[in-house]
């Protein structure tokens, strides 16, 4: 399936802005099953500086500087994405999770190693004593470690409330836990706790959903700005995604932007402004097919 994405982010400041610095996230990055053709960024104000660089995760970025004063700044992403149908794996066929668990703590493999680094607790997804308790009920003994992560990834789905108006970016886990709604982002970061708290490794992903689904089927919640879901570490197999906000295995219906530790290492854009006053943030996503 071939796709075009638009994603427009718009910053409208109630004074001037004098000069900022900022990174984006905003290319897809190449992975298995998919291939970008074409990518553009359009800013407005047309910025001093840019420069292309990758980050730490292999993750395409762009550093930019406006160094005009401005009360609006504009950021256009275009691209044209080939995503392949995905084959699955048979999860009653995985690892014991307590396998994975100990081969993480011990195997000194290139995968493994690298896999490793996201067993650790990060900003956005930091332990908690809810998520570990709260994931245990799936991960019994001997259980293997797919099938346990698509039984949380049910839970998640069917005891969280999807609400975008229930959290933001600063919203702590502990309170998206008590509360038990939230966003695609907050549902990926519990997941990820959870698995960490077992000691096993996910990461988060940041990407698109296609906002226009095949005839008689429902859209998938979350495709009207980027979309977030995770990874978890299956040796053998590799790094599998699960999506809690919607209760699947992602397809070809989801185009991967970005992955990191948690939304700090791969949100679409952040940096520092000097000025500017208060500010609102619109985004618009649009993920069609391609003609």
């Amino acid at each position: 399936m071939q796709y075009r994405v638009r994603h427009t982010t718009t910053y409208d400041y109630t004074d001037l802005v004098s000069v900022c610095l900022n990174i984006a996230h905003l290319a897809p990055r190449g992975a298995p099953g998919q291939i970008c053709n074409e990518t553009s960024l359009t800013i407005q104000p047309p910025p001093a500086v840019v420069v292309d660089q990758t980050d730490y995760f292999g993750n395409p970025t762009r550093f930019f500087s406006v160094q005009e004063p401005h009360r609006q700044l504009t950021l256009c992403a275009e691209h044209l994405v080939d995503v392949s149908p995905r084959i699955f794996p048979d999860a009653s066929q995985t690892e014991p999770w307590e396998m994975v668990r100990e081969r993480l703590r011990v195997d000194r493999s290139g995968e493994v190693l690298d896999a490793f680094q996201f067993v650790c607790d990060s900003r956005y997804a930091p332990p908690i004593a809810a998520a570990a308790d709260y994931a245990r009920s799936s991960f019994t003994e001997g259980r293997p470690i797919l099938d346990a992560v698509l039984d949380l990834t049910r839970r998640i789905n069917a005891d969280f409330e999807y609400d975008p108006h229930a959290t933001t970016i600063a919203t702590p886990l502990e309170q998206v836990f008590d509360q038990r709604c939230g966003v695609c982002q907050d549902f990926a970061h519990l997941e990820i706790a959870c698995l960490r708290s077992l000691g096993l490794a996910a990461r988060y992903v940041s990407g698109y959903l296609s906002t226009e689904p095949p005839p008689g089927h429902v859209p998938l919640v979350g495709g009207d700005a980027t979309h977030a879901w995770l990874s978890v570490f299956c040796p053998g197999i590799g790094w599998v995604d699960v999506d809690p906000t919607n209760n699947q295995m992602p397809g070809d219906a989801y185009i991967l932007l970005a992955w990191g530790r948690d939304y700090d290492d791969v949100s679409p854009v952040k940096g520092v402004v000097l000025g500017g006053g208060q500010h609102a943030v619109t985004v618009a996503v649009q993920v069609e097919p391609a003609a």
